[in-house]
């Protein structure tokens, strides 16, 4: 996972703004897959951040079907640690930072809207995928 600062970010063409969280949504709706959603509203503009696989839900929640995994956990931990929640509802209406290189590009890295902590969801998973494949 790329340990990012914000002088890292903008040496490397990323623009930082500050957003709000409007919604917080951690679901497997229709598609069986455990995933986070937050919408994220920038004053002009918006996006959903997340939708990565977190476990796996199965089918109708049948339960011979249901598996976590350690990297959604994780994730989800360092969401709540980089944007400075103890709650995870706590991040509902919550303001920080995101990093991107502008119009088009998608919203991988959050901050915290006060100090210079960062959280870049695929770098984090792509070092997972990575490490499982070693295994």
């Amino acid at each position: 996972m790329i340990k990012w600062t914000e002088q890292k970010l903008i040496e490397e063409g990323y623009k930082i703004q500050n957003a709000r969280i409007t919604h917080i949504d951690l679901s497997s709706e229709a598609h069986g897959c455990l995933s986070l959603k937050m919408v994220l509203d920038g004053g002009g503009w918006g996006c959903v951040y997340g939708g990565y696989k977190l476990g796996t839900a199965g089918t109708y929640m049948k339960e011979e079907s249901l598996s976590g995994s350690a990297a959604g956990l994780e994730c989800i931990i360092r969401i709540m640690h980089t944007l400075g929640v103890d709650l995870f509802t706590e991040l509902n209406g919550k303001y920080i930072r995101v990093a991107t290189k502008g119009w088009g590009d998608s919203v991988n890295i959050i901050g915290n809207i006060l100090n210079d902590k960062w959280f870049d969801q695929k770098s984090f998973f792509e070092d997972t995928k990575d490490n499982e494949r070693e295994k």
